[in-house]
């Protein structure tokens, strides 16, 4: 298959001179996307307590759904007969949808991997289903993604050389079925979509390598990088990040799967990474686990109960701007009101969309090293 696939429309608009960051503007079919960015998981068509107004209000330009939960409820075709993604949630920017793969990953007790597709149990019901690598498309196409992941199959760390391999070349075999299913259907109704391909290729450099250059030769609009962030080092992560996006090509947008911390955040920006989604501000929050110009602050702890301080004095987002004080939160989590979790995650957000907002400016301005190493000074050396 040829490599040759329409505009990214991806635009380089910085590069910073002392590492391999980039700043850039992605443009998606429901508006623009300006990179370095951290995207929001809202997995089933919600970000957890926070309404699509308070994620505009926090400057949000793009969420992740996933395909899994969301075709088996409230299943593609609602969702499509009731005018697609963004109307069902209420959100005119851009969305990203996972293909499921890594559920499929976390769920190897319910599921069977062929090399036609998986087939799986429901974890609702208990029903049965099989998906191929063009049913993923064809579902995503229904929701109106702006852009599509395919199937891929994530592996456990550790895992074998052999059993990496042999997901990792599935995972290309099925990338090709799901390049030539877009291509089909390029002139039909969401074709303004892009389809990313996924490396993966576990913690073993060739592997990688043989992933991310069979990925180039079929050609996709965007790469991501999938199969880290599963049990191994930070310092292992980051290596395989490397190696992956020096075989992706430079003017093509470049997405980290599930990663992650503020300091893996930052580690991967130097290594060209555009685009970030995970779980850690949303669902730590819930936790009452809280992130500050200073560390993360676990909230639910005895020192704060009689706090009348702001969390982070120096954040300007509605909790710490607007009067609410470590010690009212200490006990909205501890009591479970529903509450502390909505304002826990609104502090969490706004502190990850900022973070990234940081990083644009600096790159732009030609200072990310010096921001990077600002940030972590204060961060890493602040409390806990």
């Amino acid at each position: 298959m040829s490599n040759q696939t329409a505009p990214a429309n991806f635009e380089i608009l910085a590069r910073d001179p002392e590492s391999r960051a980039r700043r850039g503007r992605l443009l998606t079919p429901h508006g623009e996307v300006n990179t370095p960015v951290f995207i929001p998981v809202g997995t089933q068509g919600t970000v957890k307590a926070i309404s699509a107004e308070e994620l505009k209000g926090l400057a949000a330009e793009i969420v992740l759904a996933n395909t899994y939960h969301l075709y088996l409820r409230p299943g593609e075709a609602t969702i499509g007969r009731l005018g697609g993604l963004h109307k069902f949630m209420n959100w005119d920017r851009a969305i990203i949808t996972d293909s499921g793969g890594f559920q499929v990953y976390s769920m190897s007790d319910i599921r069977k991997v062929t090399p036609d597709g998986i087939e799986f149990s429901s974890h609702l019901d208990g029903s049965r289903h099989f998906l191929t690598p063009e049913d993923i498309v064809r579902v995503q196409e229904t929701l109106g993604s702006d852009i599509i992941l395919p199937l891929d199959e994530c592996i456990a760390y550790p895992a074998s050389e052999a059993e990496t391999r042999r997901a990792a070349d599935l995972s290309l075999a099925w990338a090709r079925r799901s390049r030539a299913c877009r291509q089909d259907r390029e002139k039909e109704p969401g074709a303004g979509a892009m389809l990313f391909g996924i490396v993966q290729g576990g913690m073993y450099p060739e592997a990688r390598k043989e992933n991310a250059r069979g990925l180039v030769e079929i050609g996709f609009p965007g790469y991501s990088i999938g199969g880290v962030s599963v049990g191994e080092s930070r310092e292992l992560m980051l290596e395989m990040v490397e190696i992956t996006a020096a075989e992706l090509p430079g003017d093509k947008p470049r997405h980290l799967l599930g990663v992650g911390k503020p300091e893996d955040i930052l580690g991967a920006c130097a290594l060209g990474v555009d685009l970030f989604d995970c779980v850690i501000p949303t669902r730590n929050a819930r936790n009452g686990s809280l992130f500050t110009s200073r560390g993360v602050v676990v909230i639910r702890n005895a020192i704060y109960a009689e706090d009348r301080g702001p969390l982070d004095p120096e954040c300007g987002c509605p909790v710490c701007a607007g009067g609410y004080s470590r010690a009212y939160l200490r006990h909205l989590i501890n009591a479970g009101e529903i509450l502390g979790a909505r304002l826990a995650t609104l502090h969490n957000l706004y502190f990850y969309l900022g973070l990234l907002g940081g990083i644009r400016e600096a790159i732009g301005q030609g200072r990310f090293p010096e921001f990077r190493r600002n940030f972590l000074s204060k961060y890493q050396g602040g409390e806990k």
